[in-house]
């Protein structure tokens, strides 16, 4: 039986990277692009399609900032699959970011010149659900995969429970990030019996659209030679999606009762170009995990009954 590969936002960037990656690596999955805008999904569908004539590549729509259009799409794979072996939740927002200037010269001339490219601490001031299409994951005999698109920028110096929409915050990327972070925790606690497992990816430094969006142009000429310096002292600096995805592509072929469920696996690039993985422990707890994990229920049931009858 053909694996079933979810990717949401897989019309660019890293996501198309690791539709890209993972046909290279086994053309016989079925594969669905689960993405906002169909036109540039079909656009991403047919030029995969060409490098591989023999596979099964489908689209659906699913914008993840509509509640509607999650319930719809996952409709439409509640319709189309029996299961879902790999979900990877990849697709993302960067709205109307900003870059603090004053954070940005005094930490590129400090010591800590090479972490704030990393991980973008302090630099930026300004995500997907599972439950509807849990019984296409929830599988005992044949375990399934949920897979998030994190960042090292996930911190949670950014993150409140009291705030965990982050209305109040300027950091909403880290805080979202550390989100996604403990939500994986409390999916893994309340799911791994159930047959359904979760991780979570730090793709590194990638130069994709919402990257280039952060600054002007003329901005980049700048500092891309200044990052490529870089990259010979650091592992995180992956710059292409390809290499961004490299985490992502790793974990399609690990058994994933044997992954750490609170650990995040780095793709890494190094100096000379050759991509690897490495895990980090995560700073999250289980209790606030838990916390977060029964407020977004409590959310989704607030959301879910003020979708009209027709609606649903």
């Amino acid at each position: 039986m053909r694996k079933v590969v979810v990717v949401t936002g897989a019309n660019s960037g890293i996501g198309l990277a690791l539709c890209e990656r993972l046909l290279s690596k086994d053309d016989q999955i079925r594969l669905c692009l689960a993405c906002r805008n169909l036109q540039r999904a079909e656009n991403a569908r047919m030029a995969l399609a060409s490098s591989h004539p023999s596979a099964d590549i489908s689209v659906v729509q699913i914008d993840v900032g509509s509640v509607k259009s999650v319930l719809q799409g996952a409709k439409e794979l509640k319709e189309r699959y029996k299961r879902i072996d790999h979900l990877y939740l990849n697709a993302g927002i960067m709205p109307n970011p900003r870059i603090c200037f004053k954070a940005f010269i005094t930490g590129l001339f400090s010591r800590n010149v090479i972490s704030m490219f990393a991980t973008g601490e302090g630099l930026l001031t300004q995500e997907d659900k599972i439950k509807e299409i849990e019984p296409l994951l929830c599988n005992v005999h044949n375990p399934s995969q949920v897979i998030w698109t994190s960042s090292s920028n996930a911190r949670r110096s950014a993150f409140s429970l009291t705030d965990y929409q982050h209305s109040q915050g300027q950091e909403s990327y880290s805080s979202s990030k550390y989100a996604t972070d403990l939500l994986s925790v409390a999916l893994n606690k309340h799911y791994n019996k159930q047959g359904m497992y979760s991780s979570v990816v730090c793709p590194g430094l990638v130069m994709t659209n919402l990257t280039y969006g952060i600054l002007p142009p003329f901005f980049w000429m700048f500092i891309m030679p200044i990052m490529w310096l870089i990259r010979l002292f650091t592992n995180s600096f992956t710059i292409s999606p390809y290499n961004g995805a490299e985490a992502l592509l790793w974990l399609f072929s690990r058994k994933t009762e044997s992954l750490d469920s609170r650990a995040k696996y780095h793709s890494c690039t190094s100096g000379l170009g050759n991509n690897y993985v490495q895990s980090y422990k995560m700073d999250v707890d289980e209790e606030s995990s838990d916390v977060l994990y029964r407020k977004l229920l409590d959310l989704e049931k607030q959301i879910r009954k003020k979708i009209t009858p027709e609606n649903k």
